[in-house]
């Protein structure tokens, strides 16, 4: 068998270039970092769930017509992606003060936001990613004023499906962050949704109890992250209903 190419590795992902031209392959690793990979450690069975998770997830955004990069699983790993011009910026939204808007701006985190407040954050980790004004974004040319609406109305119809998803199963969206892509059409292009969209981009607390399920376990050391994705899996159905918090899932087919 061929030694598959390269194309990029990032802290949780790794592309290779895809079995037909315009796709990758993204592979899922177990590594797990914050505050900008100062801290790094390897949870076995992580790029597992996250791959099964950001598949669900994508899965769903395609079903109701929000564009996004996913095309298929391959296997436990690796899913097969188009591949797409990555707009430099990571698109947050918040639903509730946490992380850096509570540090940033003093305000008590879990306070309910009077609306989702989209936020964007240039892409560079030697500079740890700064937030940036859309005036920045205009100035550096990094997307146009219209990429700008599009991206935070695809922002806003992410929230409100993983806002709906989460509710569901008793979970709160405190906040999350996605990344957007340009597909080209000749001199036209059209953004899509893509990167991934798993627990290590999100922050979710448990509706009654305020349990984390998402990254911020690793961050401040609250627990074992294997175990609160494992939870998230098996409450969005992506795991059996009387799974156990486990090393190496058994994930459904």
């Amino acid at each position: 068998m061929a030694r598959r190419k390269k194309v990029y590795e990032g802290k949780a992902k790794i592309l290779y270039e895809g079995p037909e031209p315009g796709t990758l392959v993204q592979y899922f690793k177990d590594d797990a970092t914050a505050f900008n990979a100062q801290k790094h450690d390897v949870i076995e069975g992580k790029g597992v769930l996250n791959n099964r998770l950001s598949e669900f997830f994508m899965t769903g955004l395609n079903d109701i017509g929000v564009p996004t990069h996913f095309i298929r699983r391959i296997n436990m790993r690796e899913q097969l992606i188009r591949q797409v011009e990555i707009i430099p910026l990571e698109v947050v939204v918040r639903n509730r003060a946490a992380g850096s808007m509570s540090k940033r701006l003093g305000i008590a985190e879990g306070h309910v936001l009077p609306r989702p407040v989209v936020e964007f954050y240039y892409k560079d980790d030697k500079l740890g990613d700064p937030l940036v004004t859309e005036e920045h974004i205009a100035a550096f040319g990094w997307a146009s004023q219209q990429d700008m609406d599009d991206m935070v109305a695809l922002a806003l119809r992410v929230n409100d499906f993983l806002s709906g998803v989460f509710m569901g199963v008793g979970i709160r969206l405190v906040d999350f962050k996605i990344e957007i892509g340009r597909i080209w059409d000749n001199d036209f292009h059209r953004l899509i949704v893509a990167d991934e969209i798993s627990p290590d981009s999100c922050r979710l607390w448990d509706i009654k109890t305020g349990q984390k399920l998402d990254k911020d376990v690793f961050r401040q050391d609250l627990g074992n992250l294997a175990d609160a994705y494992t939870e998230l899996a098996r409450r969005l159905g992506v795991l059996p209903k009387n799974a156990q918090p486990i090393t190496r899932p058994t994930l459904i087919n």
